[in-house]
């Protein structure tokens, strides 16, 4: 499970901030946010048991981040990865590198955003393949539907929303929200079980639990000028820090093409 908030084209500085958690089992091997070597251009962790990523950004200008979506039964293992669809969608280039005509059906189902320098879109396969354009706001997504009220969703959106209006560059208080162990009062709670069987039908934003929990943090912050920030806050088991990542990156020119576009 997963939960992230993002801001898209909502404040006259930023052009994206997203904030987000990644739940997953402790023994899932993972490397920390870095450049990659393979040429991509991608700057991201990496699932070192799939090979691909959950939420990245990339040096021609993409950024993505990709959930899986409750209440269609166990994963299919003969289905591609999920991160695969992330890791060519950010540099824009692979087998599914376009978002108008990647096969979303190869995968267990998601949800997925997608932002580079003048368009934000949200991609799912379930019910359907859908490609939505998204206009300028603050959006939450977790493992429903996109803006689904839940109430981790609903707290990091709030979150997210006072740090726009503070005005304010240090990341703390977003990482703050990240780090929540409440159970916000405002929101709904999921109408279906969670994929991990122990896990509450609803959690709060971070999951403490010695098998599956939250594995680390992320904010990134990109600029009207396209300049930005990734940095990672990581945790082990026991819900201690464990590192901490900050990279910049610069914006190269790559035209996000919408669906039919």
């Amino acid at each position: 499970m997963c939960v992230a908030a993002i801001a898209w084209m909502a404040h006259p500085r930023w052009r994206l901030v997203a904030i987000g958690n990644r739940d997953e089992f402790h023994a899932r091997p993972a490397a920390p946010v870095a450049r990659w070597d393979d040429g991509s251009g991608i700057i991201a962790g990496r699932d070192l048991q799939s090979g691909g990523t959950w939420l990245g950004v990339s040096e021609s200008g993409r950024f993505a981040l990709v959930t899986n979506l409750r209440g269609y039964g166990a994963p299919d293992p003969a289905r591609t990865s999920r991160g695969a669809l992330v890791t060519d969608l950010l540099p824009g280039r692979g087998r599914y590198g376009d978002p108008a005509t990647a096969a979303l059906e190869d995968f267990n189902p998601f949800n997925l955003l997608l932002a580079d320098g003048a368009t934000a879109m949200f991609l799912t396969n379930r019910p359907e393949p859908l490609r939505i354009q998204l206009a300028h706001g603050i959006y939450g997504l977790s493992n429903g539907a996109l803006d689904e009220p839940w109430h981790k969703t609903m707290a990091l959106k709030e979150a997210l929303l006072d740090w726009l209006i503070a005005g304010t560059t240090d990341v703390d208080p977003l990482f703050a929200s990240l780090r929540s162990e409440k159970l916000p009062g405002v929101g709904v709670t999921p109408r279906a079980p969670s994929d991990v069987s122990f896990e509450p039908r609803d959690t709060p934003p971070f999951i403490h639990d010695p098998v599956y929990g939250t594995r680390c943090s992320t904010v990134v912050l990109i600029d009207d000028s396209g300049s930005g920030t990734i940095a990672e806050r990581r945790f082990d088991a026991k819900g201690k820090q464990t590192g901490e990542t900050t990279l910049g990156f610069e914006r190269r020119a790559l035209a996000l093409r919408a669906a039919g576009g």
